[in-house]
C-alpha cells in the first residue's frame, strides 16, 4: 500500500502556535529557531506579527513599541549588528507601585528604562533626529519586566523576536519630563532590589543615546509599514545589566532628572 504524503509543516505558524501555548499554560517551550533557517529575520518577525494579529482579534490593544538588543555587548553575544523590536499591549502596563501578581510572568527579570511618549505621528520616510525630537511629548523613567516563553532563555535572536523580543510587562514613572530639560544621554540610572544595588547605567549605554535607539526604531516601523503614531509609547531599551527577580522583590529605578518608579511583585 503506497504511503500517504506527510503534510507539509507551516514553520510560521508552528512557532506562533508553540509560543502562544507557552504563554497560556505558564509553561516554557523549547526554542523556536529549529523552524527556521539560520539567521531568517524576516521569519521570526512574521510569526511575531502573526501572533500580534492573534491577540488584537482576542481585543488586546496595542499602545507602542519596545526595543531590544540595545547593548552592543548583547548584539555580539547573539551575532547580530542591530536592535529588534516587539510590540507594547495595553495589558502589558503596570501602574507605579502596583503589586504585580506572579502569576503574570515567565522567567522575569527587570531593566531600568527610559520611556518615550509620542505628540505626533512620525509615517515620512527619510525621518531625521529632528523629526523626533519634534514628536516627543515627554519622557518617563520606567521599568521593564523582560520575560521568556524559551525554556531557560535559551535565545537566539530568532526565538527572541518571535517571542515578542522577549516582552513581558512594564512599569511607567507618574512624573513627565518634556526633552528640554534633560540630557537623555548623560541621565544616570540605578536600579535597586529591596533597597541593595542591582544595576547600574546611562542613557549613553542605550545605542549611545536612547534618542539613537528610538530614531532606529521610527524608520524601522515606516519602512516594514507599521510607524509609529501620536499617543505611541516607545520602550527604548536598557540603561544597564538586567537583573533576576522574584516574588516579594520590589525593584526600585531612579533615573537622574527623571525621578523614580518601582515594581512590586507579590508572594
Amino acid at each position: 500500500m503506497a504511503k500517504k504524503p506527510s503534510k507539509s509543516v507551516d514553520p510560521i505558524k508552528t512557532a506562533a502556535t508553540r509560543i502562544r501555548r507557552a504563554m497560556k499554560t505558564g509553561r516554557p517551550c523549547r526554542p523556536i529557531r529549529d523552524l527556521l533557517k539560520k539567521g531568517d529575520l524576516q521569519s521570526a518577525y512574521s510569526i511575531q506579527q502573526l501572533n500580534t494579529e492573534l491577540w488584537i482579534k482576542e481585543d488586546r490593544r496595542p499602545v507602542g513599541r519596545k526595543i531590544g538588543l540595545t547593548a552592543q555587548s548583547v548584539q555580539a553575544q547573539l551575532g547580530v549588528n542591530q536592535p529588534d523590536f516587539g510590540v507594547l499591549f495595553a495589558d502589558m502596563e503596570i501602574v507605579d507601585g502596583q503589586e504585580i501578581n506572579p502569576d503574570q510572568l515567565m522567567q522575569p527579570k527587570v531593566e531600568g528604562e527610559i520611556a518615550l511618549v509620542l505628540d505626533a505621528d512620525l509615517v515620512n520616510e527619510q525621518l531625521t533626529l529632528t523629526d523626533l525630537i519634534n514628536s516627543i511629548a515627554y519622557a518617563l523613567p520606567a521599568i521593564e519586566v523582560v520575560g521568556s516563553r524559551i525554556e531557560n532563555w535559551d535565545i537566539t535572536i530568532l526565538d527572541t523576536i518571535a517571542d515578542n523580543a522577549s516582552s513581558g510587562l512594564y512599569v511607567l514613572g507618574t512624573k513627565p519630563t518634556g526633552l528640554h530639560e534633560i540630557d537623555l544621554r548623560m541621565c544616570g540610572m540605578v536600579m535597586e532590589n529591596n533597597g541593595e544595588q542591582v544595576s547600574i547605567g546611562a542613557g549613553a549605554a542605550c545605542l549611545g543615546n536612547p534618542l539613537n535607539a528610538a530614531l532606529w526604531l521610527a524608520r524601522k516601523m515606516v519602512e516594514v509599514d507599521m510607524p509609529l503614531f501620536a499617543g505611541d509609547t516607545i520602550m527604548t531599551g536598557a540603561l544597564g545589566p538586567m537583573a533576576p527577580v522574584q516574588p516579594g522583590n520590589v525593584i526600585e529605578v531612579r533615573i537622574s532628572d527623571l525621578g523614580s518608579v518601582r515594581a512590586v511583585f507579590g508572594e
